[in-house]
């Protein structure tokens, strides 16, 4: 469940648990155990987790919790007769071994944690891999309880870095995503070190062919960091920018410490630098206090962003938050309508990005298996746009024009 970072420590811990001798099987009837890394970024991610749980219970499996509900609510979920163990974000990569010892809890304080845990996967089966480089968070963003499940900000030393990286590439890797929880700190906890003093030991230290970055908050975007970015050979011009708001008052109170008006003059310098490159974002609708005066600020800013897609989120309470004590509380119902309207903007930006990258020729990186349904190659350019294809070589880089044929997502968006 959850993030890249999330879903990265899912495999490893799959991994290990097959090298223990362990069987992942496919049907919950043939199970024993039913492990759940659980993310718990809205209440919504927190109910889909004990449904989830409960029915593997309601079936004889022992249950597993272990992931971000896991971190912040400690022992009190073997108070719920449906758990069975629970394990912290660190100590889910010692589950072999715990669940030997027949160990019901461990947790780790995260927050008297300094050092980076180092997470190493083997597997080889995919095309594209991640690389977790950073872990935790420092900031304090009112809505926000993920620094309580993640702890403070800690970074993956450089060598570390380099090191798996081209351990992926002599593997087959063509490209590898560089994920965390907030990777704009990577370093900060590094005698000062930056991003950018990463991403120039990649481009120079690593065989690796291209790389993606994860989210980035606006302000971590220098124009260092876009000037080194726009002359690399390796950068896949993808951005990811955690936004939340596109209203000023919003965003104050969200505790987000830039303006509207700074971010869209940064995504105007990233598509002058980078030609079609895709920017993501995040968006919160309904936050607390939200007035309908705001959120259509936030609408018509949007609107005039040169966004290419936006993931929205209806805002959830989470307990312990700044944001929980706030006034102005939305129904779900208000919620779900702004996010459902913000949803039909990011369509319609997406369907203009397909648009605009129709009839290019851009390099595509040929995935190692068919798509389930077609059977036909799967591709995926540097700008993040998927493809499906007649012909090709698996794990092969090759160069494609982008015609309504072949790209993926376009009857999606009724163009």
């Amino acid at each position: 469940m959850g993030c890249k970072s999330n879903q990265f420590e899912g495999q490893i811990v799959t991994e290990k648990l097959i090298n223990n001798g362990y069987e992942q099987v496919n049907k919950l009837e043939d199970a024993e155990y039913y492990i759940l890394n659980s993310c718990s970024v809205t209440h919504k991610s927190d109910n889909e987790a004990f449904y989830l749980l409960r029915h593997a219970h309601s079936i004889g499996l022992k249950t597993v919790l272990t992931g971000c509900i896991a971190q912040i609510e400690k022992e009190n979920l073997l108070k719920e007769p449906f758990i069975d163990y629970v394990y912290g974000n660190e100590d889910k990569f010692n589950l072999p071994e715990l669940l030997k010892k027949s160990e019901s809890y461990s947790v780790k304080d995260l927050m008297k944690e300094d050092k980076f845990c180092p997470a190493v996967l083997n597997d080889t089966s995919k095309t594209r891999i991640s690389l977790k480089i950073q872990d935790g968070c420092d900031n304090r963003c009112s809505y926000c309880i993920i620094p309580f499940g993640r702890g403070k900000s800690r970074s993956a030393e450089s060598e570390f870095v380099i090191n798996e990286i081209n351990r992926y590439s002599n593997s087959g890797y063509k490209e590898v995503v560089l994920t965390g929880i907030h990777i704009g700190l990577w370093g900060k906890d590094l005698g000062g070190k930056t991003l950018l003093d990463l991403l120039k030991e990649i481009e120079t230290k690593t065989s690796i062919h291209r790389y993606r970055l994860g989210s980035l908050n606006p302000l971590e975007i220098s124009k260092e960091l876009l000037d080194f970015l726009e002359n690399s050979e390796k950068f896949c011009p993808h951005f990811h920018l955690s936004l939340q708001s596109a209203c000023n008052d919003t965003l104050k109170r969200m505790n987000r410490h830039y303006s509207v008006e700074y971010y869209l003059e940064q995504i105007e310098d990233i598509n002058l630098r980078f030609k079609n490159a895709f920017l993501g974002s995040d968006i919160i609708a309904g936050f607390a206090g939200e007035t309908e005066e705001d959120f259509q600020v936030t609408v018509e800013n949007l609107k005039k962003s040169k966004l290419s897609q936006i993931h929205v989120f209806p805002y959830s309470i989470r307990k312990g938050t700044i944001a929980e004590g706030m006034n102005g509380h939305l129904t779900d119902e208000v919620k779900e309508e702004r996010a459902n309207i913000i949803k039909r903007i990011s369509k319609e930006k997406y369907a203009e990005f397909l648009n605009r990258n129709m009839g290019t020729t851009q390099e595509v990186l040929i995935e190692k298996r068919p798509d389930k349904h077609t059977r036909k190659y799967k591709g995926v350019t540097r700008n993040y746009i998927n493809l499906l294809l007649e012909e090709g070589e698996f794990n092969t880089l090759q160069n494609v024009t982008l015609t309504k044929d072949n790209i993926k997502d376009l009857m999606q968006t009724n163009v």
